[in-house]
């Protein structure tokens, strides 16, 4: 279950957090027995990634996009009118990047953690970026909207001829997992198969310090750091459902994260990380700073 061991010049990846929208849901969509009709405001994170030797720039999840009245398929509309919903987008991810005075075209790679409205944003001011997202989502895309009318996936959601699909055969084990992509080939980020929420679903391991410091960007695979810990479960109520795809890999998944939250010197952060927002927000671990290393 250990994480591989620093080289000697051991590369790594500086990591900064951006803001790219809110999300006001139901907490029932995410955990079991919250209270009656919660709603909570929950942040969608993206984050910047340089790698320490290359200085080569890399996004995990976009967000929201600043649009998302008139580009999300309808089926999400309809969703928002039964359900108690709202979005705030204040700045979609390239704006914040502009901000932390960065230009989207200079990013090299955008991976998605998966699909969904709240992570894939608007790919098109990144014109010079290879998009990376699990096989899996190949099909979402290809069978989307317009041709499938109800589809909550656009045909158009990633630039084609500039899109990478990674299948778990081109993956080795790292740490609890057992399908990870050595990203740069030298031990400084994993791209990490986390199935469950919905397929292709995506989670990065980065290497944050040259002595052993890391962080685990997670994506959807937990919504709420009480489902890591044990101290609640997935939320499956008769009124939202589930709202992970496959809720028994989802555990699996959780539970690969909470032994991985066990090593030493792991920070884990989740795209609707709450708390860490809270206590984050406006800091030096956003653009144009950096997240410390443990």
């Amino acid at each position: 279950m250990s994480l591989p061991l620093p080289a000697e010049n051991q590369a790594y990846c500086t990591v900064s957090a951006l803001e790219a929208g809110f999300v006001n849901a139901p907490l029932a969509q995410f955990i079991d027995h919250p209270r009656e009709d919660e709603l909570v405001l929950f942040p969608c994170l993206s984050f910047l990634l340089r790698h320490s030797t290359s200085q080569e720039l890399l996004m995990f999840d976009l967000g929201v996009p600043k649009d998302w009245e008139k580009s999300l398929p309808p089926v999400y509309h309809k969703m928002f009118e039964r359900g108690n919903f709202s979005i705030e987008v204040p700045q979609d991810a390239a704006e914040a990047l502009q901000k932390g005075g960065y230009d989207p075209a200079q990013i090299a790679h955008v991976c998605l953690s998966h699909l969904h409205f709240d992570h894939h944003g608007d790919h098109r001011p990144f014109t010079n970026a290879t998009f990376i997202v699990g096989e899996e989502t190949r099909a979402l895309i290809e069978s989307g909207y317009p041709i499938n009318p109800d589809s909550h996936f656009r045909q158009d959601l990633v630039p084609h001829e500039r899109t990478r699909y990674l299948s778990t055969t081109d993956m080795q084990p790292v740490g609890p997992f057992p399908h990870a992509l050595d990203f740069y080939g030298d031990g400084s980020l994993y791209l990490v198969d986390t199935p469950g929420h919905l397929p292709g679903h995506l989670c990065l391991l980065a290497r944050t310090s040259p002595d052993g410091g890391w962080i685990f960007l997670a994506g959807d695979a937990a919504h709420d750091h009480r489902l890591i810990s044990g101290e609640v479960g997935i939320g499956d109520s008769a009124r939202y459902g589930c709202i992970h795809h496959d809720k028994a890999m989802t555990m699996e998944t959780i539970k690969r994260i909470s032994a991985l939250a066990g090593l030493p010197r792991v920070q884990i952060i989740l795209a609707h990380d709450r708390p860490w927002h809270e206590k984050h927000a406006g800091s030096a671990a956003f653009l144009p700073g950096s997240i410390d290393s443990l």
